[in-house]
């Protein structure tokens, strides 16, 4: 009996994926918003008038004033002048000074004398 065989082949195949991702929407949504009114409200403020006054000027005046005179009248008067000098004073001192003698001792020496005599 024949068995017939089969062969099986593999072969991948890239399916595509499909994800679903849900976005959200934007919506607007007017809104009433208050804005306050601005109102302006004048014063009436008192200005103080300005007044001219008359101010008196100084004004000097010189005035002579007479001042004595003083007259300074010196007279010289010769003053002695006394001159101090050190003199110097001559002092005699006697001093005793030991004077060593010297004592001469002679002695005669006979020295004996040779003679030579020529043959």
């Amino acid at each position: 009996v024949d068995i017939p065989q089969v062969e099986i082949v593999d072969k991948i195949v890239h399916v595509p994926v499909q994800k679903q991702v849900q976005v959200p929407m934007v919506t607007k949504v007017q809104k009433m918003v208050d804005i306050p009114q601005v109102e302006f409200v004048d014063e009436v403020v008192q200005v103080p008038v300005q007044k001219q006054v008359h101010v008196p000027m100084v004004t000097k005046v010189q005035k002579v004033v007479e001042i004595p005179q003083v007259e300074i009248v010196d007279t010289d008067v010769h003053v002695p002048v006394q001159k101090h000098r050190h003199v110097p004073m001559v002092s005699v001192a006697q001093k005793f000074v030991d004077i060593p003698q010297v004592e001469f001792v002679d002695r005669v020496v006979e020295v004996p004398v040779q003679k030579q005599v020529q043959v």
